[in-house]
């Protein structure tokens, strides 16, 4: 549990930030949060923002969080085999006299935003080199990234067509980039978030060289690839997300029979996506993320040390 203060009052109305309908929210399974979200803000439109820096911001406090922090964040083209496109990557660097480990920080299904480059650099704080690639590289219009779709709705589009092997190979070009950078001491491990989330899973099951691997709000894989996990695995979840947290149990029950690690967590009234929306839910989301980020970082110095 952090100690950090509640120090601000914002009024946010998610429905102009996000610039969606809950209409077309409906089409994606994995945009539940926002619905939730504006479901939160239509009873109550003052929200509680917690502004303690020792966790990653809220979307709305993304911005401004990287426009004020210390650390050396830089742009990367990462080699894709394959490709005449690089990936392009979000690469934070610690504040540290260590080499330290290597984070790859796994976007949701809406590509890569501030949001996502926001919860990297409080990675770097917390003392590793956050790396966040943008799995749309060379995907957008004219060959462009995330941030060349005209919309949020193309986004989604574009990452459903992106193949389980797409994916995968992505993730190593940048993990094989990531490990081998001066700074870093050759372990890694993932951290992914609804769409990154389930992807964090699966990326388990297909890389064995990696360290650690740590899931919020996202479904495992089938139970048939987990008997190729290595990686112990985190499970963060909302109370209610009942559509994701159906498949803990199951998946519970198939890594324990198999012998791996696999350790969830629920937190009771937070919805999906309480970590990007730390305003709703009433201040369940807050809550969640003061316990849930902590243990993240406990588990990632755990397993990558």
């Amino acid at each position: 549990m952090t100690s950090g203060t509640i120090r601000a009052l914002v009024v946010l109305s998610l429905t102009g930030l996000w610039g969606i309908s809950p209409a077309a929210a409906q089409q994606d399974l994995h945009a539940d949060h926002l619905m939730a979200s504006d479901q939160t803000t239509s009873a109550s439109t003052t929200a509680v923002v917690s502004t303690d820096e020792r966790l990653p911001p809220g979307d709305a406090q993304a911005k401004d969080a990287l426009n004020k922090s210390p650390r050396h964040g830089e742009w990367a083209s990462v080699k894709l085999e394959g490709s005449e496109k690089p990936l392009v990557t979000w690469v934070v660097y610690p504040e540290r006299k260590e080499k330290a480990p290597v984070v790859i920080v796994i976007h949701e299904i809406f590509g890569l935003t501030d949001w996502i480059r926001g919860v990297a650099d409080q990675l770097a704080e917390d003392g590793f080199i956050a790396v966040a690639p943008d799995l749309l590289s060379g995907q957008g219009p004219g060959g462009g990234n995330t941030d060349a779709f005209a919309s949020r709705d193309d986004v989604t589009k574009a990452i459903r067509s992106l193949t389980p092997d797409d994916v995968t190979g992505r993730l190593n070009a940048v993990r094989e980039y990531a490990i081998t950078l001066p700074a870093a001491n050759g372990k890694s491990a993932t951290v992914g978030f609804c769409w990154g989330g389930s992807t964090s899973f699966a990326y388990a099951t297909a890389q064995p060289g990696l360290n650690a691997a740590i899931v919020y709000y996202g479904s495992a894989p089938d139970a048939a690839r987990l008997a190729t996990i290595k990686a112990p695995v985190l499970g963060l979840y909302g109370g209610d997300d009942a559509r994701v947290n159906a498949t803990i149990p199951p998946t519970e029950t198939e890594m324990k029979k198999l012998g791996k690690s696999y350790e969830p967590h629920i937190y009771d009234g937070a919805g999906h996506g309480f970590l990007r929306a730390q305003d709703g839910k009433d201040g369940a989301n807050l809550k969640a993320t003061q316990q849930a980020w902590p243990r993240t970082v406990a588990f990632l110095r755990q397993y990558t040390k």
